[in-house]
């Protein structure tokens, strides 16, 4: 019977892993706690996996911050910034890399492919020695050996890592990461070598990278590296595993040619077409790592579809040498279902999180092996049932309305030109306007306020009363830092996607389904089950009462439709397309109600438009022009005259600017600091934008304070390229997660590099 799980989620069922970090973080703990936290968690997740009967059990997997920073750490690979001097990297140098220090700006991050997850971007160059600095993946091999657990060490592959590179600071942007490959292999070499003589039979090289579109370069790297590691890899059984979609015929040629490999791990979720390649021919003697079980939903697996497919499967590969798995590291998805104490049963029976997950596995292994448990099959079988015939899935009005949009492309009947016009007139701004992004911090009260009207310890009248406070001490924040569009700081949200959730028909919500973003930041997804309606206003009694307040003009803030359906663990039932439009409906909807409460600048964030890019060239164009049709659609109804602004995060733009373009919001404040203003190189190479644009003038994510001058120089660099009548001044993203202690000075002194170039381009 064999079963494996690719990864498994690190922060624990309650967030232990993200308190203690924050605590040590804070200098309220010592490291020696937060690693016996972090043991405690691993001991855990590693016998659950053990007494659920799970044959191959991932190590390494666990993270304090990211497993690809775990990897710049395991390769020495550290920018020469953070001072480290050799010797075994410890948090110091490891947790200034991931978040930057008093002295030094932290690396950059961003997506993990197509997912929701983070990571640190390495940065190298040739000059760049490599050094086994970092023993995490022997040690914790031994940890889990000296609890009685035989794992599969879990390595990033060599060549995702140098794909997913960049060049450093001061390195010919042309600089070929992958050149590094021979010497990055050296130190693969004394990692595997450390690994075989702490006793492991199995290793496991994460190399994702193979499902985009390679040139053959790339494939090429993937032969040259694990020839080079197979005289290293000798004696051991190698698995290959690759996740979140489809692989190429070449990739897969590539892939399945490699001597050194024992076994090969693909996506059969995501990468149905994968199947085809596998029916087409399997290299003998080699295990099939089949992964049918989700990692990144959390509805419970179709039992029976499942085991046909494993069936299929079986004849092609061998009995003995099909391994029922993940289709990716299950980091993706909440971790355990036990925990949710508010979802009710129906909905409840309609789920499997992570531990619901290893259980789904070992039961199809099981039942590969002739040993099926009829009484679990029967049960997921009528939840499937249930799901299909709930009528709180079906609402025909929001069906019929959707189907409705298809005919129309919902474009704004005067291009942005004459609207942006028409709103000056009206809004009368300064050049370079100021504005921030939405919310500000959200301090200790604020979130015991929250909790207390939830938990009905405080009246309604009490938790209005207090939010207002909140909103006055925020919007005269902004008035003594002359700042010129004002936001209500969103004191009564917890989420920019579970706030809008909670008042839309069709969602669910969990109370510890927590899925790592980055570090120990967490999100917890909505769950979209149904059809999705608003049955009456979201924002706009917020949004009036903080207009009320200044004569300033107030953004009303809105999240997006593609947003919500990329943050949010989505219906599987139909086509994605389908849920974004009746969101957009249900946006739309709340965008008018806000213009005639008399707000005339409304912020539709769409910060996830970029993440839900398919990794396959080929969907590409299909989804962003649904997406972008999606995002048109919230805002075709309103007059010229009211502004409407969207904002988005960390991402790679350039490839999409043009549909950012056809999105057509009047202005839009994009994420830019971090990433070393790429952004800005779009425009550099001629691409013409007639929107406003505000690119974020300083990082958010960090706690340091960015000088004025620094601001300003920023800002003249985009003066460089940006027309200056167009040009916004404005932080990367919210400021919910900062403290005021940093807000207030960093907001201080974008306001004063604003006001000296104001005042440079008046003369």
């Amino acid at each position: 019977m064999a079963s494996h799980i690719v990864g498994y989620p690190r922060m624990g069922p309650k967030r232990e892993l993200k308190f203690a970090l924050e605590s040590f973080w804070d200098g309220k703990s010592s490291a020696e706690d937060l690693q016996k936290v972090a043991s405690d968690l691993r001991a855990s997740i590693w016998k659950q996996m053990n007494s659920a009967g799970i044959k191959y059990i991932p190590s390494n997997t666990f993270s304090y911050y990211d497993q690809v920073l775990d990897t710049t750490a395991m390769l020495g690979a550290v920018p020469a910034r953070y001072g480290w001097t050799g010797g075994e990297i410890g948090f110091d140098t490891f947790f200034s890399m991931a978040r930057g220090n008093a002295t030094v700006p932290a690396m950059e991050m961003t997506k993990w492919f197509d997912t929701n997850y983070h990571f640190i971007v390495p940065e190298l160059g040739p000059d760049m020695k490599f050094t086994y600095a970092s023993h995490k993946a022997v040690n914790e091999f031994k940890e889990a050996k000296a609890l009685g657990v035989d794992t599969v060490p879990v390595l990033v592959g060599p060549v995702t890592y140098l794909a997913l590179s960049k060049p450093a600071k001061g390195v010919d942007k042309s600089f070929c990461t992958l050149s590094l490959l021979p010497k990055i292999l050296a130190v693969y070499k004394e990692v595997v070598a450390d690994l075989k003589a702490a006793g492991a039979s199995w290793i496991q090289f994460d190399e994702p990278i193979l499902v985009l579109d390679l040139e053959s370069q790339k494939l090429q790297a993937i032969s040259t590296a694990y020839a080079e590691l197979e005289s290293a890899l000798s004696g051991l059984n190698v698995l290959i595993e690759t996740y979140f979609a489809d692989v190429t015929a070449e990739a897969y040629q590539t892939l399945t040619s490699l001597n050194v490999a024992t076994a090969f791990g693909f996506d059969l979720v995501r990468g149905t077409k994968t199947l085809d390649l596998i029916k087409g021919g399997f290299p003998s003697g080699k295990y099939l790592f089949a992964g049918v079980v989700d990692g990144r939903n959390i509805w419970a697996n179709n039992l029976a579809a499942s085991l046909d497919t494993l069936n299929s499967l079986e004849a092609i590969v061998g009995k003995d040498k099909l391994v029922v798995s993940t289709s990716c590291s299950l980091l993706h998805t909440a971790v355990d279902l036990v925990n949710e104490t508010k979802l009710d049963n129906e909905i409840k029976s309609w789920l499997a999180f992570a531990a619901q997950k290893i259980v789904e596995v070992n039961a199809l292994a099981k039942a590969l092996a002739g040993q099926k448990d009829e009484a679990f099959f029967s049960s997921n079988a009528s939840a499937q049932a249930s799901r299909k015939s709930s009528p709180r899935v079906t609402n025909e009005a929001v069906q019929k309305a959707a189907a409705a949009l298809k005919g129309s492309d919902h474009r704004r009947a005067t291009n942005v030109t004459t609207r942006l016009d028409a709103q000056q007139k009206k809004l009368n701004l300064p050049i370079l306007p100021t504005t921030t992004i939405g919310s500000f911090p959200q301090t200790v009260e604020l979130r015991k306020v929250r909790r207390e009207y939830k938990a009905g310890k405080i009246s309604e009248e009490e938790y209005v009363n207090s939010i207002k406070e909140e909103i006055r001490k925020v919007v005269e924040l902004q008035e003594q830092l002359d700042i010129d569009v004002l936001v209500h700081g969103e004191p009564e949200r917890n989420d920019m996607v579970e706030y809008f959730g909670e008042q839309l028909s069709g969602f669910a919500f969990t109370v510890n389904g927590w899925v790592q973003s980055y570090g120990s930041r967490c999100v917890k997804p909505p769950i979209i089950y149904g059809d999705v309606s608003r049955p009456k206003a979201m924002t706009v009694f917020w949004s009036s009462t903080a207009q009320s307040m200044t004569k300033r003009p107030m953004k009303g803030m809105l999240t997006g439709p593609v947003t919500i359906l990329n943050w949010s663990f989505v219906r599987n039932d139909q086509p994605r397309s389908e849920t974004t439009y009746q969101i957009a409906l249900a946006i739309k909807d709340e965008v008018e109600d806000l213009e005639k409460a008399g707000i005339t600048v409304i912020q539709i964030d769409e910060a996830a438009l970029r993440e839900g890019l398919p990794l396959r060239k080929s969907e590409q164009a299909s989804y962003l022009d649904w997406a972008v049709h999606g995002f048109r659609i919230t805002n075709v109804g309103v007059h010229d005259t009211t502004q409407i602004h969207t904002h988005m995060c960390y991402s790679n733009f350039n490839d999409i600017i043009h549909s950012i373009i056809d999105m057509d919001a009047d202005v839009i404040t994009i994420e830019n600091s971090r990433s070393d203003e790429k952004l800005l190189s779009v425009f550099r190479e001629g691409v013409k934008y007639g929107a406003g644009i505000g690119p974020g003038v300083y990082d958010i994510h960090s706690p340091r304070i960015p000088p004025t001058e620094e601001i300003a120089d920023r800002v003249n660099k985009m003066l460089a390229v940006l027309e200056r009548n167009i040009l916004w001044v404005n932080p990367d993203c919210g400021l919910k997660t900062r403290k005021y202690a940093e807000v207030n000075p960093a907001l201080t002194n974008m306001v004063a590099a604003t006001k000296l170039i104001r005042n440079q381009l008046a003369k």
